[in-house]
């Protein structure tokens, strides 16, 4: 397997990596079906904690902030 001989300086691994982290997207969000606040897909709500229609979690105060 092939060992690189000397170390990629930063501004090198930087210029190679701002390609992906400059086309990441947020997450996309979707309307709850029990309260109708917007959440991520395929996530627990966070605000009534329903996933797929039923009560999964109790909400805390903490995740509401």
């Amino acid at each position: 397997m092939a060992v690189p001989k000397r170390r990629h300086s930063k501004s090198r691994t930087r210029k190679r990596r701002s390609t992906y982290y400059n086309d990441l997207e947020p997450p996309q969000l979707m309307e709850c079906n029990n309260c109708g606040n917007p959440k991520v897909m395929h996530r627990v709500c966070k605000r009534c904690g329903h996933y797929r229609g039923r009560k999964v979690m109790e909400p805390t105060e903490e995740l509401l902030a």
